[in-house]
């Protein structure tokens, strides 16, 4: 017994050591961090721009010519020509100044749960404070004359607006007779198909490498949590998956994976990705660095071996960019149509992804067939309780076993009196003679915690669930309960601190674990009863900033536990004694006389 109570020991403190993180270190260092965003964007806004940063590799592409000031969205894209994008998921438009992808907003997200709200923006101007952009291009010597970089301004050749139907085709020919024509076509979501055909009429034979980066000057405002990855991504050929934060590309070198035939590399936010796929026949360089100079900016590129064209000849390169939301089927589509290796890694699954992906799919399946992401959250937990049913059931009954006993128990406590030693040696040699689990009733939850962290990543990190609605109030299952407790529930015309948002499920989750521990027999040992009962408050705390899609899955799991427990126990002839133990928790009894 001293043992286990040293195992709720630590729990309790493990809970409490959380709480303290959160409330101590998580929660101050949020708030500091929205601070310094705002204060940054101010400071960018007033702030003057730098020249558009150069791509890793020994030789540079020429610099773009930039305004005195950075500008308004509309400002800087009013001030180039560019071709539409229209299709059913994007609008914006392409740059011909470097054919830059910098102009692009998602058309099926908004900003808010509101319908009427923004659209999301992905790409913006370089001279905005906002700027993002993906753009592919040359590196050439004085033999070969310039090559399309920045500052080159292309001819759109055929094609007034990119559509899923009508690709564009540009075109740049320079001063040696290089033609550079650039077939820029798209799917009716979010991969762009780039193919460049190099046509030397130049008379002599050229050498040229070929790049593509994805450079943003800001990172996202929302602070970032330990269970998702946001910054720099890619799978870089046989060196696997990189996934490099913001802030280690500032404090040290550029990360250089190594060289590579095949992959892709890019920028990732939650929900939001900009990724190129290089070319796949000629090894190419990459690199993950930040430019503190001028503007500081974040930028994943990379950089070919060059490319060697005979006079009168011509090659072909075709090079991929996905830029949009990362919808699980469409980026899992996307890696079988295009043969992109582990694309799917783009969603950041985790270590558990044995268990997450298997999970979201097991609910996008659900959801297809009900229309609700709740609705498939509370049948996938069905469906993992019955997985787990035949553990779980043999815990209930070793629990049952143990009500069973409760008689001989009571005469160990009558013989022994106040010899706690010789009290706990006979309780264990009990439990050994019944073989009987005395620690049996936290198994269930127990076991909950890789399928729980499981569950917590598809809702934070999977863009289906993003503005996913449930029932009545929640509106969003990826966004804590937005009720309190603390004002009513929003009949007080008051808000509530953070910290006191107890939401209405919360308080469900919270009530049905502490029945679901109440069906258990109250601990001998004083320690422990005290965490029995205090743990479900701490619980109902803890989880109330969690997503609301979490809160209900563990309500709901809470729900079909009880039952299933209820069932077993009355299986084994045993009562289930929910209302006397409740009954007992809040009744005082008399301290017998001495």
């Amino acid at each position: 017994m001293e043992k286990n109570r040293n195992y709720f020991v630590a729990i309790g403190l493990s809970v409490l050591i959380l709480i303290a993180w959160q409330f101590l270190y998580v929660n101050p260092k949020i708030e500091r961090e929205r601070i310094a965003a705002e204060a940054q964007h101010q400071l960018t806004q007033q702030s003057q721009p730098a020249g558009t940063p150069a791509v890793s590799g020994q030789a540079q592409p020429a610099q773009a010519a930039v305004p005195g000031a950075v500008e308004t969205r509309d400002q800087a894209i009013s001030k180039s020509a560019r071709v539409t994008i229209d299709t059913p998921a994007l609008s914006g438009s392409i740059n011909l100044t470097g054919a830059r992808f910098d102009d692009l907003k998602l058309k099926e997200y908004h900003e808010t749960v509101d319908d009427q709200s923004p659209l999301i923006t992905l790409f913006s101007p370089a001279d905005t404070p906002e700027g993002y952009f993906t753009e592919i291009g040359y590196i050439g010597s004085e033999a070969t004359g310039s090559v399309p970089g920045p500052t080159t301004v292309w001819t759109v050749k055929s094609g007034d607006k990119l559509t899923t139907e009508t690709p564009v085709v540009l075109t740049f020919t320079n001063e040696k007779g290089v033609v550079f024509e650039r077939k820029i076509s798209i799917d009716e979501h979010f991969m762009f198909q780039v193919v460049d055909t190099i046509d030397n009429q130049s008379g002599a034979p050229v050498s040229l490498s070929s790049y593509g980066r994805v450079t943003r000057f800001n990172k996202p405002t929302t602070p970032s949590v330990y269970v998702l990855h946001e910054g720099f991504i890619g799978v870089i050929g046989e060196h696997g998956l990189n996934e490099v934060a913001y802030g280690k590309v500032e404090d040290e070198a550029p990360i250089q994976p190594g060289k590579a035939t095949s992959g892709w590399l890019g920028i990732t936010d939650k929900y939001w990705a900009a990724a190129i796929v290089p070319p796949q026949a000629t090894p190419y360089e990459s690199k993950f660095a930040h430019f503190p100079d001028g503007r500081p900016r974040y930028q994943a590129d990379y950089k070919q071996d060059a490319v060697t064209i005979a006079a009168g000849e011509a090659v072909e390169l075709k090079t991929l960019v996905f830029a949009g939301a990362k919808q699980v089927p469409l980026v899992d589509g996307y890696e079988m149509t295009y043969s992109i290796p582990q694309f799917d890694l783009l969603i950041d699954w985790g270590w558990f992804y044995f268990i997450t992906k298997p999970m979201f799919k097991l609910m996008d399946f659900f959801f297809r067939y009900f229309g609700n992401f709740g609705v498939a959250i509370l049948l996938t937990t069905i469906v993992v309780k019955a997985l787990f049913f035949p553990l779980a059931s043999k815990q209930y009954a070793s629990m049952a076993n143990m009500k069973k006993v409760q008689p001989k128990m009571e005469e160990l406590k009558k013989k022994h009196g106040d010899d706690r030693m010789a009290l706990q040696q006979g309780m264990m040699a009990l439990y050994k003679e019944e073989k009987i689990n005395p620690i049996a009733g936290c198994w269930p939850i127990l076991l909950q915690i890789p399928v729980f962290f499981a569950l917590y990543k598809v809702i934070y990190v999977t863009i289906e669930m993003r503005h996913a609605p449930f029932f009545g109030w929640i509106q969003d299952l990826s966004a804590p309960d937005p009720t309190s407790l603390f004002n009513l529930f929003g009949l007080l015309p008051y808000d509530v601190p953070h910290a006191l948002m107890i939401g209405i499920w919360p308080l469900i989750m919270g009530i049905t674990m502490f029945l679901q521990m109440r069906m258990n027999p109250t601990p001998p040992d004083p320690t422990q009863a005290m965490l029995f009962t205090w743990m479900p408050v701490v619980f109902t705390f803890m989880l109330a900033s969690f997503p609301a899609g979490l809160v209900i899955y563990w309500a709901w799991n809470n729900t079909l536990s009880i039952t299933q427990q209820a069932v077993i126990m009355k299986r084994h002839g045993v009562k289930v004694e929910l209302f006397s133990n409740l009954k007992g928790l809040f009744s005082r009894k008399p301290k017998p006389a001495e």
